[in-house]
């Protein structure tokens, strides 16, 4: 099914947190069911992005991470919700994996989600910290 790059991001980040609960309770990850479960599609047929992007994501959770932590402050990625580490991994996966985007796009798209799925004001926050982090 041929969908928007506008609904497939909150799909992506979707697949991201789920996969991110099954890590969090040290449960194996079939990233390809998840991708199809959550997209109600075959694997084979799902739109690329989504699958490039949240592949990329879980592939280098550790990378991605990694280039988060300096940007933190005084928070620590563990101590982020699941779904805010989501839409940073959905960020950085679509703008170093996928590429071929601009960051403010990318960042406009991080702030959205935030502002739909996280608490009134996080969106500064995820904003703050993709501005520092996307280089």
């Amino acid at each position: 099914m041929e969908t928007t790059r506008n609904r497939q991001h909150p799909i992506a980040m979707s697949i991201i947190y789920q996969c991110l609960i099954l890590i969090e309770s040290n449960q194996e990850i079939d990233i390809k069911e998840i991708i199809s479960d959550t997209t109600g599609e075959d694997f084979d047929d799902v739109d690329l992005y989504i699958k490039q992007v949240s592949v990329s994501a879980i592939a280098h959770i550790d990378e991605i991470k990694k280039s988060y932590v300096p940007n933190l402050r005084k928070w620590t990625w563990e101590r982020l919700a699941l779904i805010e580490r989501a839409i940073l991994m959905l960020s950085y996966s679509h703008y170093y994996y996928v590429g071929n985007v601009d960051k403010k796009v990318v960042i406009n798209v991080a702030v959205e989600l935030a502002k739909e799925y996280l608490d009134s004001k996080d969106y500064k926050f995820v904003n703050a910290i993709l501005e520092n982090t996307l280089k």
